[in-house]
């Protein structure tokens, strides 16, 4: 099953200083916080914050290529975390289906306002739940997330 997310942001993990995208359950209580590179972190934060770059970066550039092909991104789904690592499928205009990087696949649903998911699963090995979204438990999230490492999700 898989269930409508939406892009919280973009945050830097300290002491480390990786950059973590945190996803929230549409209408739910569980976020799934996922770690990715620096150059994808600021391509998704640039897309969330509306920025078009004078050039267009890889994930323009590829969301042209498939308009001028005749193409889109339907959906983004984040299928799976394995050893530590994250996995992600593009869903492509004619049934296509593509294996993405989760940086890389929501980069490109921003740029083309495409819905993500993630699988119901994932959320059972990754998610976490903050039932109350009130400033305080917000704040307890974000030290939560100072505290934690990529390897705490690795079986």
């Amino acid at each position: 099953m898989s269930i409508p997310v939406e892009v919280v942001g973009v945050r830097i993990e300290m002491p480390s200083n990786q950059p973590i995208v945190l996803l929230k359950e549409v209408g739910g209580i569980r976020y799934l916080p996922i770690w990715v590179g620096a150059v994808e972190a600021s391509a998704i934060a640039f897309a969330q914050q509306g920025l078009v770059p004078v050039r267009p970066l890889t994930h323009d550039l590829f969301n042209s290529v498939l308009q001028t092909l005749g193409s889109s991104v339907e959906r983004v789904e984040i299928t799976d975390l394995i050893d530590g690592v994250f996995y992600a499928d593009l869903h492509l205009a004619g049934g296509t289906t593509v294996s993405a990087r989760p940086s890389d696949a929501l980069a490109l649903a921003l740029r083309a306002q495409a819905p993500i998911s993630a699988s119901d699963s994932l959320f059972s090995k990754a998610g976490i739940e903050i039932p109350d979204q009130s400033e305080d438990e917000v704040e307890k999230f974000r030290e939560f997330l100072d505290q934690i490492n990529p390897d705490d999700f690795a079986p």
